[in-house]
């Protein structure tokens, strides 16, 4: 399993010219990316009557990279042997928050810092992704209009530009590991584990810290994420039976090896199933590439997923997953709502509640929708 240090990870950033060493230099050099065009910074500057110290605060950061670029691995990538395994008790039902006990993701983010900072995209058109706009920035003295705005300003000469990019730029959402291994200690309580998808390896990584957990079945159709979770769980527990099916859990349902070998087998069936197009993956064999609007999706993709889940889930198993609805270009997706009524087409409902996740982003938001759903093969 490997993972990328400090070092190698502030080398991605490096200036690929000189970089500007005075600020009349640089004012002189820099663009303003708007979209799919670029402007020259000075025209712009002049055009939103931007104050010239606060270009010089962006440019002492392109200056000191290094300084944020550290802070930001040391945040959020950075894993250490102490906390590679949880040493804090699971939270308990009723009280689940994906934002407990933060660092856990550390691992997951550097295992798949490229698709989840770069690869993945949002789903509304024109946003950038949050290491695009540092390579840009750092790399090419290419400034995201978002940047100039007069709310990221404000927050610059406050000194929280990091959180601007944190805040104003996409990055794939991640599951906590240890939000899974709560459920798991808490809720679920299964021996055998079945995933529909891979959630980045979080899935595994979180059954796999508890000692209920003997098998691991999990499924993705991004490759790199297949292999990065069969090398994870080879390190981490070579004692768990674990398989990989690097294929859509859709044509899995049609599957007679797979039907046959897994029917009515395991305790647990996990995951956060795709929100529609919110976020874009990588890979030809998407559900959102594979099925163009939303009814297709529902029915190709989530229906068959739903009725593969209660092929293999045994009598009295629990099929739990995360949720929520979304609004994007003006339309809204009520998934709960619309997922939730093919489901209990198979499965009977108990309960649903609620993830009691704190806003951490520079402006504050209502509490997150997210919900935890859980089903029940009678």
């Amino acid at each position: 399993m490997s993972l990328i240090t400090c070092a190698d990870f502030i080398h991605i950033f490096r200036s690929l010219n000189e970089t500007p060493r005075t600020f009349a230099e640089f004012m002189k050099r820099a663009q303003v990316r708007v979209n799919s065009k670029t402007y020259p910074l000075q025209k712009y500057q002049i055009e939103k009557q931007i104050p010239s110290t606060d270009l010089e605060m962006l440019f002492r950061n392109i200056q000191t990279r290094n300084e944020y670029l550290t802070r930001f691995y040391d945040l959020s990538l950075d894993v250490s042997p102490e906390t590679a395994h949880f040493q804090f008790p699971p939270m308990k039902n009723g009280h689940f928050n994906n934002n407990q006990h933060p660092t856990c993701k550390n691992l997951i983010r550097n295992l798949h810092f490229r698709d989840i900072l770069q690869k993945t995209k949002p789903g509304i058109e024109n946003s950038v992704t949050y290491m695009d706009m540092l390579l840009d920035l750092y790399q090419r003295n290419i400034i995201d209009y978002k940047l100039l705005t007069p709310s990221a300003r404000h927050y610059m000469r406050n000194g929280r530009l990091g959180s601007v990019f944190s805040s104003y730029y996409f990055r794939a959402s991640i599951m906590n590991p240890f939000l899974v291994y709560s459920l798991q200690e808490s809720l679920l309580k299964g021996a055998r584990i079945f995933t529909p998808t891979l959630g980045w390896t979080s899935y595994c990584y979180g059954f796999f810290e508890s000692s209920m957990t003997k098998e691991y079945v999990g499924v993705d159709v991004i490759s790199s994420v297949c292999e990065k979770t069969k090398r994870f769980a080879a390190a981490h527990s070579p004692e768990i039976a674990t398989t990989i099916y690097c294929q859509p859990s859709e044509s899995l349902a049609k599957t007679r090896a797979f039907r046959n070998r897994y029917a009515q087998h395991f305790d647990v069936v996990f995951f956060s199933p795709p929100y529609y197009r919110l976020e874009m993956y990588a890979g030809e064999k998407q559900s959102t590439r594979e099925y163009t609007t939303y009814p297709e999706w529902l029915d190709k993709y989530w229906r068959a997923t739903v009725e593969l889940c209660h092929h293999v889930l045994r009598k009295g198993g629990r099929m739990c997953y995360i949720l929520s609805g979304y609004g994007i270009d003006n339309k809204e997706f009520d998934l709960v709502k619309d997922m939730n009524e093919i489901a209990r087409e198979y499965f009977t409902l108990k309960r649903i509640q609620p993830m009691h996740n704190k806003d951490v982003h520079v402006t504050k938001h209502k509490e997150t929708a997210e919900k935890i759903i859980l089903f029940v093969k009678e």
